[in-house]
């Protein structure tokens, strides 16, 4: 088929494609194998489940990722453009993926969050480390954002983090489900009034 990928990496990028567009629950193992070329028989070789494949497709989607957010956060600009940088470049996402397939693709790891609320304790608790990794990047900022007299002090905390992620990955879902990246516009100036900074263009 002229492809020079290993099996075991066709599995894993068939299964983070699928699951972009189909979710968990309705993908099976078969229709995995299919996609990637890889016969069945052999998936089992490489993975005990259908779990075990997944967590290993969040690894390696948030080891990507991570070093994104590593690398725009770590920037050299004040704290808040960091911030605003990355929210920008997950909008940027929404609008390609629109473009491309004709659907806003949403963030994998908050499809799967909401999808397996009650079930896959394992892949839940992988989720919540990594969503909890993610809010420490995020309070750092607004730390950073602070010091620099951007934000109160008081919109520091881990709490306050948690919201703006929360507040990201909520407005990333309603344009998933309107299918509209447009509903994303207003991001960031709903950010700093959560920041309790409105007003503040962050530069």
């Amino acid at each position: 088929m002229g492809r020079t990928s290993s099996a075991r990496e066709r599995l894993l990028d068939a299964t983070r494609e699928l699951m972009g567009t189909r979710g968990y629950t309705a993908l099976g193992v078969a229709e995995i194998c299919a996609h990637a070329d890889v016969r069945k028989g052999s998936f089992y070789h490489f993975f005990a489940s259908k779990q075990a494949l997944t967590l290993e497709v969040i690894d390696a989607h948030w080891s990507r990722q991570r070093a994104d957010w590593i690398a725009v956060l770590g920037a050299a600009a004040p704290a808040l453009q960091r911030l605003r940088n990355l929210f920008d470049g997950m909008t940027r996402l929404q609008r390609q993926a629109r473009q491309d397939t004709g659907a806003v693709s949403g963030c994998l790891l908050a499809n799967l969050a909401l999808e397996l609320s009650n079930q896959e304790p394992a892949v839940q608790a992988r989720l919540q480390e990594i969503f909890d990794e993610q809010i420490a990047l995020v309070r750092a900022t607004l730390e950073q954002a602070a010091a620099e007299g951007r934000v109160p002090v008081a919109s520091t905390g881990e709490e306050t983090a948690r919201a703006v992620l929360a507040h990201l990955e909520g407005m990333v879902m309603f344009a998933k489900l309107a299918n509209s990246p447009e509903l994303l516009d207003g991001l960031w100036s709903h950010t700093l009034l959560l920041l309790r900074a409105p007003g503040q263009e962050a530069r």
